[in-house]
C-alpha cells in the first residue's frame, strides 16, 4: 500500500512538472514576441479590430473578431499573442502529459514539450498570422484526441465522451475559418478524434459526429457573414490573377476580351513581374491595384481565367508545378523579425530577445536549411502516413502524417507564395508524428475490438505503475 501510495504522489508530481515547464515556456514565449511580431497582414487585422478600418473578408474576419473582443476585454493587442501562447503551450503540454500516461518515458514527455523549441517551430509562435492560429488549433485537436486515446480503455460517461468531442471539434472549426484551405488538414486529425474517443464507431457515430463538425463550421460561419457582415473582397481572384500574368503571353493579354482598364493593368503587370523577376503574388509585387482592390475585376478576372486556361494547360501546369517546387525546395520566409514599420506606433517591447531570436532561428537555417524546405517535411509526411508503426500511436502517426501530407499537397493549384507558413502545420505534425513514432515502438499496439465489446474497450498501453495516479 506504501509502495502503491509513494507511486501514486510520483506520477502526479510529474505531470505538476511538465506543467511548470510548458508555463515557464509559454512565459518566456510571451517575453520574447511580445506584444506580438506583425507583419503587413497582422496590422491590417489589427486595424480592423480596432475599428479604424472597415472589417474585410481578404484576411479571415473570425481572427479580427477574435482580437477585437480580447482587445474590449483586456485594453491590451497583446492579449492575442498571450492566447496563441497558452493554446500552443497548453496543447503541448496536454500531449506530453497524455504520452506520460501511455509510455511511462520521462524523456518521451520532455521532448514533446521540446518541440516547441525548435527552431522551425519557435520561429513563427508569436506571430499574428492566421497560419499560425490554424497550426495551433489543429495542434489543440490533436491534444483532445490524445486525451480520448488514454481514457478510451476506461468507462467514460458518454458525456464526457461527446463534451471531448466537441472541444475537438471546435478547434478544428475555428482552424477551417481562419485558414479555408485548412479543411484538408482537419478531416485527418478529425478521424483520428473519433478513433481515439470511440475505438471502432459504427455507422451511426460516424453521422453523428460529422453532422457537429459540419454545425461547428457552419454555424459560426453564417453568424459573422450575418452579423459582422464583413466586406466582400474576391480575395480568390488574386490566384487568378496570378496564373493569367504568368501563363499568357503580353500579346495575349493585349488582345483579351475583357474592359480595356483591366487590359492594361494585366499588361502592365505581367511586364513588371517580369522586370522584377516575381514568381508569385502578382497582385501585391506587380499589379496596378484600383481603389476598390479585386471587387471590380473579380468578376472579368474569373471569366478570362475559365476561357484560357482550357487553351493553355500545359503552360498552366507548368507555372503551377515550378511555383510548387519553389516552395518545396526554395522555401521561404522562415523568420519574420519583430513588426513592420507601421503608423500605429507599436515597436517590439524586447529587441534583444527579439535579437536573440533571431540570431537563433537563422543561424539554423543556415546550418540546418533542409528543416526549412518543403520537400523534407512533406518526405516525413508520406514516411509516417504509408508506414506509422505498430505501436500504440500508430493510428495518431498516419492521421499526422496524410493530414500533412493534404495540406501541403493541396496547396499545387493555390499557392500565392512560397513562404515557410504554408508548410508550418505540416512541420509542426510530422515533427510530432516522427517523436510519437519512435516513442511507440516499444508498446504493443491496441487490440481489435471484439464485435461486441463496449466502446472505447480497445487500447492496451504501457503505462505507468499505478493508473489511479494519473
Amino acid at each position: 500500500m506504501g509502495q502503491k501510495g509513494w507511486t501514486w504522489r510520483q506520477n502526479r508530481q510529474w505531470v505538476w512538472v511538465l506543467a511548470a515547464v510548458a508555463a515557464v515556456c509559454c512565459l518566456g514565449t510571451i517575453l520574447v514576441f511580445a506584444p506580438g511580431f506583425l507583419s503587413p497582414d497582422s496590422l491590417d487585422q489589427l486595424r480592423q479590430a480596432e475599428g479604424k478600418k472597415p472589417l474585410t473578408d481578404w484576411h479571415p474576419p473570425v481572427l479580427s473578431l477574435v482580437w477585437r473582443a480580447l482587445i474590449a476585454v483586456t485594453g491590451s493587442i497583446a492579449a492575442m499573442l498571450v492566447l496563441q501562447c497558452l493554446v500552443f503551450w497548453t496543447a503541448l503540454w496536454v500531449l506530453a502529459r497524455c504520452v506520460w500516461g501511455l509510455t511511462a518515458s520521462r524523456g518521451g514527455s520532455l521532448a514533446v514539450l521540446g518541440l516547441g523549441l525548435a527552431p522551425f517551430v519557435l520561429t513563427f509562435v508569436g506571430v499574428v498570422w492566421k497560419d499560425v492560429h490554424a497550426a495551433f488549433a489543429l495542434l489543440a485537436a490533436c491534444a483532445v484526441a490524445f486525451t480520448g486515446l488514454l481514457l478510451r480503455d476506461r468507462d467514460l460517461r458518454p458525456a464526457v465522451r461527446w463534451g471531448l468531442l466537441w472541444l475537438g471539434v471546435l478547434f478544428l472549426a475555428y482552424a477551417m475559418l481562419v485558414r479555408k484551405n485548412a479543411v484538408v488538414a482537419a478531416v485527418p486529425v478529425f478521424v483520428m478524434l473519433v478513433l481515439a474517443l470511440w475505438g471502432r464507431p459504427g455507422r451511426r457515430t460516424w453521422v453523428t459526429c460529422t453532422a457537429a463538425l459540419v454545425a461547428g463550421l457552419a454555424v459560426p460561419a453564417t453568424a459573422i457573414s450575418v452579423f459582422a457582415a464583413p466586406l466582400q473582397t474576391k480575395q480568390g481572384a488574386q490566384i487568378m490573377l496570378d496564373d493569367l500574368v504568368h501563363v499568357l503571353s503580353v500579346e495575349e493579354l493585349r488582345s483579351a476580351d475583357v474592359p480595356p482598364a483591366l487590359r492594361d493593368r494585366l499588361v502592365a503587370s505581367a511586364r513588371e513581374c517580369e522586370r522584377v523577376g516575381a514568381l508569385s503574388d502578382a497582385y501585391w509585387a506587380c499589379y496596378q491595384r484600383p481603389a476598390d482592390g479585386l471587387r471590380e475585376d473579380s468578376g472579368e478576372i474569373t471569366s478570362l481565367w475559365l476561357r484560357e486556361m482550357s487553351g493553355h494547360v500545359p503552360g498552366y501546369l507548368q507555372y503551377r508545378l515550378l511555383l510548387f517546387t519553389t516552395l518545396l525546395f526554395e522555401t521561404d520566409y522562415a523568420y519574420k523579425a519583430g513588426i513592420t514599420r507601421n503608423d500605429l506606433g507599436i515597436e517590439v517591447a524586447h529587441p534583444r530577445l527579439e535579437d536573440a531570436l533571431g540570431t537563433y532561428v537563422k543561424g539554423m537555417i543556415e546550418d540546418v536549411p533542409w528543416m526549412f524546405r518543403g520537400w523534407f517535411w512533406l518526405a516525413v509526411a508520406l514516411v509516417i502516413a504509408v508506414r506509422p508503426g505498430r505501436g500504440v500511436f500508430a493510428m495518431p502517426v498516419r492521421a499526422l502524417g496524410i493530414s500533412s501530407a493534404a495540406y501541403i499537397l493541396g496547396y499545387l493549384p493555390i499557392m500565392p507564395a512560397t513562404d515557410f507558413r504554408y508548410v508550418y502545420w505540416p512541420a509542426i505534425a510530422c515533427a510530432l508524428g516522427l517523436l510519437l513514432l519512435w516513442l511507440g515502438r516499444g508498446t504493443p499496439p491496441p487490440r481489435p475490438a471484439s464485435p461486441g465489446a463496449p466502446a472505447g474497450r480497445t487500447l492496451t498501453a504501457q503505462q505507468p505503475a499505478d493508473a489511479g495516479g494519473q
